[in-house]
């Protein structure tokens, strides 16, 4: 079996990455989007976050990217700089090998080092126990249910929240450039 590799995404892993996310948006309750957004859109996607100098990953086996994570501001204002939310996605056949995992703690260890202090889990489904277990084994705490905050499948969906503090987390240590 080949090696698996966590990397930063590239331009031409897009094709796989737009197909991930399309199969999570027509089948899945993890994320609230209804209509899958093309190739060129998520590219658009890519770009803002890797601009803002925020890390987008792949877990990468044998040259097939079995799922990717990234992390975005949690809201523009510039208070929100120093806490990010963060995104994972796997291929249906990556699911349960350990992948999210490792692509997750990859993700706020790249966060930590830009000096992020918060990163939030905003989980669509509260079914959703893969996303609520695999951040509460990286040590993300439940901070909150918005109940019935989306409709999805002819069904309404909660959203669940949980938190981890990165690096000096919420201390009065200085906080340094995450921009």
């Amino acid at each position: 079996m080949s090696k698996l590799l966590i990397r930063p995404s590239a331009a031409t892993d897009l094709p796989a990455i737009t197909a991930i996310y399309a199969d999570a948006v027509l089948h899945g309750t993890g994320t609230f989007e209804l209509e899958a957004p093309d190739a060129a859109e998520m590219a658009r996607r890519r770009d803002d976050i890797l601009a803002k100098g925020l890390p987008w990953l792949v877990a990468e086996r044998g040259q097939q990217v079995l799922g990717y994570a990234y992390a975005n501001h949690f809201r523009p204002r510039r208070a929100y700089r120093f806490c990010l939310e963060d995104s994972i996605y796997l291929r249906p056949d990556a699911r349960g090998l350990g992948l999210g995992r490792l692509l997750l703690a990859e993700l706020v260890a790249r966060c930590e080092a830009l000096g992020a202090r918060q990163m939030l889990a905003v989980i669509g489904d509260s079914a959703n126990a893969g996303s609520i277990g695999l951040h509460a084994a990286l040590g993300f705490e439940h901070t909150g249910l918005l109940k019935s905050a989306g409709w999805k499948f002819e069904r309404w969906l909660d959203v669940v929240l949980m938190q981890r503090g990165l690096g000096a987390g919420d201390s009065l240590a200085a906080a340094n450039g995450v921009a």
